[in-house]
């Protein structure tokens, strides 16, 4: 697992240890990023289910401005800030050790994030939940770009609420992955 391109470009990253972090494929990162790449300078980055935090970081080699990335695993944590120092990537590097629904409801009314990436475990299931406490703390802009990767086609249903106020702006499976990328529907039902 490495940073595929920019300030950090080829730098290898650590990967916490066990079954519990499941690290994203580098095929998969890969797709990740050549579907979001023109919406990353300058931008406000949220890695929700950190892991390594490799796409956090790899957004910030790439110019985003700030990238969050949070953990409940202690060691992912410990593992996130290695890999921060590791790829010098500390300026706009923030990493925080909490339970994604604890740090959203900690985070309401905060600045929202443009670009926000949902990776939980798959046994989770936890992109629709995590999608309505980011909405609950007020942290999804009209302009957001929420990536989510799961096992699953449809991360957040198809005939759900949830469903209706998302745009699917992009989907893609690679190996056992379906990456997804969605976006606030607009008031006139329009992305």
């Amino acid at each position: 697992m490495r940073i595929i391109t920019g300030k950090a470009r080829g730098i290898k990253l650590v990967t916490p240890e066990g079954e519990m972090t499941r690290p994203t494929a580098e095929r998969t990162k890969e797709a990740i990023f050549s579907m979001i790449q023109f919406d990353i300078e300058g931008r406000r980055v949220l890695d929700l289910f950190a892991g390594s935090g490799q796409l956090g970081l790899e957004a910030l080699s790439r110019g985003a401005a700030e990238a969050v990335m949070v953990d409940q695993s202690k060691e992912a944590v410990r593992v996130i800030k290695q890999n921060v120092e590791k790829t010098k990537l500390t300026e706009g590097a923030t990493v925080i050790c909490a339970e994604f629904a604890e740090f959203l409801r900690g985070r309401r009314g905060a600045k929202p994030f443009d670009i926000i990436f949902l990776d939980p475990p798959y046994a989770m299931h936890a992109v629709s939940a995590a999608i309505t406490a980011l909405e609950k703390a007020k942290l999804i802009k009209s302009t957001t770009k929420i990536v989510c990767e799961s096992e699953e086609p449809s991360p957040i249903g198809e005939e759900t609420d949830l469903a209706k106020r998302y745009t699917v702006l992009k989907s893609a499976k690679y190996g056992k992955a379906y990456v997804t990328v969605l976006t606030p529907r607009s008031e006139e039902g329009e992305a």
